[in-house]
C-alpha cells in the first residue's frame, strides 16, 4: 500500500474543506493521517473505528496531511525553486543553536556533528538515523552508511523510508536557506 505525506502551510484550511475521518493510532487519534473515503468511525469523536494498521490491512487508505510551516515564509514558485536549488551551508549543521531552529533535526545536533552531512542523500540518511531502526549506524562511514540505511529492517522497527527521508531532506535544506536569507536581509 503506497503511504502518501502532503505538506501544507497550515494543513487546518484543507481539513476545513474535505470531507474526512481522523485516522487511529492505538487508543488516539494519528497525529497527522485522515482518511477522505467511509471507513467504519465513532460520529461522536469523528476517529476511526479501527487502527491505521488495521485499516491498512482491510484496504482503507490513509493520507498524512502534515503541517510544515517553513512554508508560510516562501513567496511564491520561484522562490521555493531559488530556496531548493541553492546548496545550503552545509558547516552550519555543525552549530547547535542552528540545528535546534530545524524541525526534525532540533535536539539531534551531536549525531549531525558526528557525521557532518554535506549533500542531500547523506542529509537524508541522518533523518532515517535518527529513527530507531536505524540507530546502530550513527557514527560509522558514509560509505557504511548508504549501504544499509535504506534497507526495510526485518523486525518491524520504526524507520524512514528513502522517499520520505528525501522529502525531508529537501524541506530542511529550503529552511536552512530560508534562515540564511533572513539573516542576510536582516543583517545585510
Amino acid at each position: 500500500m503506497p503511504d502518501i505525506d502532503i505538506d501544507f502551510a497550515d494543513r487546518e484550511k484543507i481539513l476545513n474543506v474535505i470531507p474526512h475521518i481522523r485516522a487511529k493510532r492505538e487508543n488516539t487519534h494519528h497525529n497527522t493521517g485522515i482518511y477522505a473515503q467511509h471507513i467504519p468511525y465513532d460520529p461522536a469523536n469523528n476517529i476511526a473505528g479501527i487502527d491505521y494498521k488495521t485499516a491498512e490491512n482491510r484496504g482503507y487508505f490513509k493520507i498524512d496531511f502534515l503541517n510544515l510551516s517553513v512554508y508560510k515564509d516562501i513567496r511564491d514558485e520561484l522562490h521555493l525553486t531559488t530556496l531548493m536549488e541553492t546548496e545550503p551551508l552545509w558547516d552550519l549543521l555543525q552549530q547547535e543553536e542552528f540545528v535546534d531552529l530545524l524541525f526534525h533535526l532540533n535536539g539531534h545536533s551531536s549525531i549531525l556533528k558526528m557525521n557532518c552531512p554535506t549533500s542531500l542523500e547523506q542529509l537524508a540518511a541522518v533523518l532515517a538515523m535518527i529513527r530507531p531502526a536505524k540507530k546502530h549506524l550513527i557514527g560509522k562511514s558514509w560509505t557504511e552508511i548508504l549501504s544499509q540505511v535504506w534497507i526495510k529492517p526485518d523486525n518491524n522497527e520504526y524507520y524512514f523510508k528513502k522517499a520520505h527521508a528525501i522529502a525531508y531532506a529537501m524541506a530542511v535544506v529550503v529552511q536552512m536557506n530560508l534562515i540564511c536569507e533572513k539573516i542576510s536581509y536582516d543583517y545585510g
